[in-house]
């Protein structure tokens, strides 16, 4: 890759780690903002689940923008989306500016400087032959922020409570004012077709939904969703729940930053040489596997730490592999659009994984039910993976 590109991949890798980082943290302030300040599990899960639905909504419109403009204005934006959600509970902290600041702010951040922006400037840094590798690249790097975020927020919750902690966590957001501009600030020259921005995004929508493979590739990610924000908003309660410390939680997210680095640049390489469809069911076989085993074994604190190394793998390795499925079959002109649309199944199995995972605790005082759910629902994204069939003609714009 030449000196330019390299560049896009780190400033998408800091972009990735701020963003994806920060909403890694979420899970921590469960428990300790119910303790300091009353807010229910129910007000709490569900500000995650509203968090993970306006994501899934905004991510199409902040990736055609990005497609249209440059991926480095819309991420900045969004950096600043993200601080005044986290500040606006840091300082009054309640169920309202709960719902205000995670679900509908850090909801529109994480949308304008998560992976599903920025991962369109790397493919189009990159040409075809690399792009794979450079997408897993830039999400492997994304994955330091998520193991340097947890200890962040469990000291500032442990030494100062749960307001200086946020405070702790938007105050990093100040980097996006430099790593931004380096990410893609224009865009250039369009690859292959003009984006078709948000004007055209209806159609967009349309003509590419009536594909087969994308149809399938878009209702598998649902269940990446609805797994990931269950675990990501409810592992260290459950873990507190069932009598293991409170600080095995943050063990746990940290573990999964640490191995998700490995994981997903091994992704990236493998969509370069298989179809990205059929490894995304093994990711989904691998998940579900690691969560009945999890869920019918007695909790402890090596089994915890097991299972979050094994997930932490998997994690984000749907990434890589989700955007290069979409770049062989239509192009990377609208790649941040189309990997939006496909998104917003992953949120709304977000928004359901948090939102009935929270409800669920505050009527039974566990989780226990859920765990057969997850199941089922991994099931049926493996089968739905690997019913893809490739592209007739591998796109190269």
């Amino acid at each position: 890759m030449t000196r330019s590109a390299w560049i896009v991949v780190l400033a998408a890798a800091l972009s990735v780690s701020l963003a994806l980082g920060i909403r890694q943290t979420f899970g921590l302030f469960l428990l300790p903002l119910g303790a300091e300040h009353g807010i229910t599990a129910t007000a709490f899960g569900l500000s995650v689940a509203i968090h993970n639905l306006l994501w899934g909504i905004g991510q199409p419109i902040t990736g055609a923008m990005a497609d249209k403009y440059g991926a480095g204005r819309v991420a900045l934006a969004g950096a600043g989306f993200y601080a005044a959600g986290l500040l606006l509970i840091a300082a009054y902290p309640s169920a309202l500016t709960l719902f205000l600041g995670i679900g509908i702010l850090t909801g529109i951040g994480v949308a304008c400087a998560g992976s599903g922006t920025v991962l369109s400037a790397v493919a189009r840094a990159v040409p075809p032959e690399q792009r794979g590798n450079a997408l897993g690249l830039a999400s492997a790097g994304g994955s330091f922020g998520q193991a340097a975020m947890v200890p962040l927020a469990m000291s500032g919750i442990g030494a100062y409570g749960t307001q200086i902690a946020l405070v702790m966590l938007a105050s990093t957001l100040v980097l996006a004012l430099f790593i931004a501009p380096k990410l893609e600030w224009r865009r250039g020259t369009p690859l292959g077709a003009a984006p078709v921005g948000l004007s055209g995004l209806p159609d967009l929508a349309r003509r590419t939904l009536a594909n087969k493979g994308f149809a399938l590739l878009t209702t598998g990610f649902f269940a990446c969703g609805f797994q990931l924000a269950f675990l990501t908003a409810h592992l260290p309660a459950h873990l507190s729940l069932c009598g293991l410390p409170a600080s095995l939680g943050a063990t746990t997210l940290m573990l999964v930053g640490l191995f998700n680095i490995p994981g997903s640049w091994l992704c990236g390489r493998l969509a370069n040489t298989v179809q990205p469809e059929k490894a995304l069911g093994v990711i989904y076989l691998i998940r579900t596997v690691a969560i009945a085993l999890f869920a019918s074994t007695v909790p402890t604190e090596w089994g915890a730490m097991v299972f979050a190394s094994v997930m932490g793998f998997v994690w984000l390795g749907t990434i890589p592999l989700t955007s290069a499925a979409i770049a062989r079959r239509f192009g990377v002109a609208d790649l941040g659009a189309l990997y939006g649309l496909c998104f917003f199944s992953h949120q709304v199995g977000g928004f359901l994984g948090a939102g009935v995972g929270a409800v669920l605790v505050d009527v039974n005082g566990n989780y226990d039910a859920f765990w057969p759910v997850m199941v089922l629902v991994g099931l049926a994204a493996v089968a739905v993976n690997w019913a893809v069939r490739a592209p007739a003609r591998v796109a190269t714009a």
